[in-house]
Order: structure tokens, then C-alpha cells, then sequence
């Protein structure tokens, strides 16, 4: 019987970096009310939209990312290969989402700035 490693490790990774980018876009989308509030003050419900509309964004990013990546993987022959390759493939999915949350952080921070002065 051969076994097709490469569908096994699309479930896989698909699972892993699905499940993550929920939690952190959960987390995110939970903490980040506090940052779009300071962007536009006494405007709740304004607030509320535009950090679902974020969340949204952030979801289908790097969902759309994670799968666009499956075209390019090799084919896989052992077991150990499939580990590999799924570590390596999360390993990048986990550093664009945290090089994308700093970014924001940052672009946010500084509007905030401008608007205070």
C-alpha cells in the first residue's frame, strides 16, 4: 500500500495553522477594541465594526496564505520528511502572523501619536 504523506500533511497543517490564526485573531480581535477605540473616540458601535472588519481581513489573509502554500510543497516520501515540512511550513505561517500583528502595532501607535499632538 502506498501512502500519499502529502495529503496526510495538508490535513495536518491545515489543522495547526487554522487552529492558530483563530486563537490569535480571537485574541487579537478581544484586546484590539482598545486600539480602535483610541482611533475613534465616542463612537462604540463605529469601533466595534471596524475591528470585526479587521479580524475578518486577518482571517482571510492568512487562511487564503496557508492554503496558497500547498501548491508549492515537494513531495513527500517518509514520515520524517512530513514533519519536517509541516514544522517548517507552521514555523512561517507563526512568523507572518507575528511580523503582521507588530506592524500593526506600530502603524497604529504612531497614528495614535499624530492624532494626540
Amino acid at each position: 500500500m502506498n501512502i500519499n504523506y502529502n495529503i496526510i500533511g495538508y490535513f495536518i497543517y491545515l489543522g495547526i495553522t487554522i487552529f492558530i490564526i483563530l486563537k490569535v485573531g480571537k485574541i487579537c480581535y478581544k484586546n484590539g477594541n482598545v486600539y480602535v477605540a483610541a482611533l475613534i473616540p465616542d463612537h462604540e458601535d463605529l469601533c466595534q465594526k471596524t475591528n470585526q472588519v479587521l479580524l475578518l481581513g486577518y482571517y482571510l489573509l492568512n487562511i487564503g496564505y496557508c492554503a496558497m502554500t500547498l501548491i508549492s510543497w515537494e513531495k513527500i516520501i517518509s514520515s520524517e520528511q512530513l514533519v519536517e515540512i509541516i514544522s517548517i511550513k507552521t514555523a512561517v505561517i507563526i512568523f507572518i502572523i507575528s511580523i503582521l500583528h507588530y506592524l500593526n502595532i506600530i502603524i497604529i501607535t504612531k497614528y495614535i501619536q499624530k492624532i494626540i499632538k
